[in-house]
């Protein structure tokens, strides 16, 4: 008999540079890397990138590139 898991739940999380603001993205850590989702529209689902990809994006948004 195989063993069914359930998968845990996302903790998605608001930067605090976004205040109060009305375009903001909330972002979750997952096993594979990172899920991301327009705050004002949760219900309507998530991006999900692997970790590579995500980090990719964390250097560009840094580096100002983005």
């Amino acid at each position: 008999m195989s063993k069914t898991t359930t998968p845990r739940p996302l903790l998605f999380r608001k930067s605090s540079y976004s205040a109060n603001a009305a375009e903001c993205v909330e972002v979750a850590d997952t096993d594979s890397g990172a899920a991301v989702r327009d705050s004002k529209n949760p219900e309507h689902g998530h991006l999900s990138f692997a970790a590579t990809e995500w980090q990719a994006f964390l250097g560009d948004v840094k580096a100002a590139r983005l």
